[in-house]
């Protein structure tokens, strides 16, 4: 009865949310990709923020229940008994009378198995899209039957795109560059390598008396280029992020320092490399949102070169990459071994992140495994000293956010 139930609420959804399409024809930015789909939401919408009336959701709304529901508004204040058939009359009485609507929506599509995007593009076909990367081995692929099923099925949000559109492109993710192939509309590049349109360059991260304060670097377009700082953000994938954002701003007739001064509003979302203060004087990065082969070898990457006291690694089972999984994360604990002084895992795959670790240079003594968030949290607790950086990253599923809340200061 509940799947029947959910399967009406879809289609209800699925109707109201194309109908509302045709009747206000808004601008619609697709963002596609395995990792950093919501990072690009938001830096988008700081870029469009002050020059379009511009929606896009808060957190990651971007499968078949998600993305209608941000077409039709609603989801800020989401839960109770009544939010359904709150969403669906407001829903209906829009489509009634000419009421004030977005003139651009961000939205997030998501690919957890085959037949995702299309399902999604038949209910909101965007003129802009953007595919951030895919990786060697995407998050989902357990899914699919290999790696490149996982980038066609991305694929389908650039072939979409109208002849008029844009397809924005990770120039420095192959099996996302090859989609330039694949689409009628016009290209727009971005990356760190030689090439991309909107290339990114002279990254650096800030520190204050060793504590991190964020990142700066250079966006060139065209021969010009501007300074960008974000504070609070770190890793590649910030970067990545606003070069996307950049593409889309130039898009909609925005030059390089506009663009530059909207990204002032960026804030990478919760859970996804956010710097907090922990208990003893000590910093946690928190990227305890998810992770993939890709999202998590970046996330150890952003902090080898750190000079801080200490580094300690607090990382969880990568979910969802099926027959990949061992290889994947032995693959992680060679990184490990040679970026953290101390190292804790959790779930049962994670242990090959420890056995790895160990094989690479990390010391025994300081390698502690665990089979849950809640079993580990009070080591984690025991073990941090004053100056220590903390990352925290692993699959949802894993709930390492325990973690994260049992050693935040308050």
């Amino acid at each position: 009865m509940k799947n029947k139930l959910k399967n009406i609420l879809k289609l209800i959804l699925r109707i109201l949310a194309i109908w509302t399409i045709r009747k206000y024809h808004p601008g619609i930015v697709g963002v596609t990709g395995s990792v950093g789909k919501t990072s690009t939401k938001e830096a988008i919408y700081a870029v469009l923020r002050d020059t379009r009336r511009v929606r896009s959701s808060s957190g990651n709304f971007n499968n078949e229940i998600g993305l209608p529901l941000t077409i039709l508004g609603g989801w800020q204040k989401i839960g109770g008994s009544l939010f359904w058939p709150k969403v669906i009359l407001v829903s209906i009485l829009k489509l009634i009378f000419k009421l004030p609507y977005p003139d651009v929506l961000i939205l997030e599509y998501a690919a957890d198995r085959p037949g995702d995007i299309k399902y999604l593009l038949e209910i909101a076909r965007p003129q802009i899209g953007v595919v951030t990367a895919i990786g060697e081995i995407p998050v989902h692929v357990e899914f699919y039957d290999d790696p490149d099923a996982v980038a066609r099925e991305k694929s389908k949000i650039a072939e979409a795109l109208p002849v008029t559109g844009f397809a924005i492109l990770n120039y420095d993710d192959e099996a996302v560059l090859k989609m330039k192939d694949r689409t009628r509309s016009h290209i727009m590049t971005f990356g760190f390598q030689e090439g991309a349109e909107v290339k990114v360059s002279n990254l650096e991260y800030r520190f204050e008396n060793n504590r991190p304060l964020g990142l700066s670097f250079k966006l060139e377009y065209g021969g010009s280029f501007v300074p960008v700082r974000l504070d609070g953000c770190f890793g590649k994938g910030q970067c990545y992020a606003v070069a996307a954002a950049a593409c889309a701003g130039l898009v909609f007739g925005l030059n390089l320092v506009k663009i530059s001064e909207a990204l002032l509003y960026y804030q990478s979302p919760p859970r996804r490399m956010k710097l907090l203060s922990g208990i003893k004087q000590s910093y946690i990065l928190d990227d305890s949102y998810n992770a993939s082969p890709l999202s998590m070898h970046a996330a150890i990457d952003t902090i080898k070169s750190w000079e801080v006291k200490r580094k300690i690694g607090v990382l969880g089972d990568m979910l969802e990459i099926g027959k990949y999984a061992i290889g994947a994360h032995e693959e992680i604990g060679k990184l490990a071994g040679r970026t953290f002084d101390i190292l804790i895992t959790i779930g049962a795959r994670a242990k090959f992140i420890a056995e790895a670790a160990n094989k690479h240079g990390l010391a025994k003594k300081n390698i502690f495994s665990f089979d849950t968030a809640d079993e580990a949290k009070l080591k984690v607790q025991e073990l941090i000293k004053k100056g220590d950086l903390i990352l925290i990253k692993g699959s949802r599923a894993m709930e390492l956010d325990k973690i994260v809340e049992e050693i935040r200061r308050a």
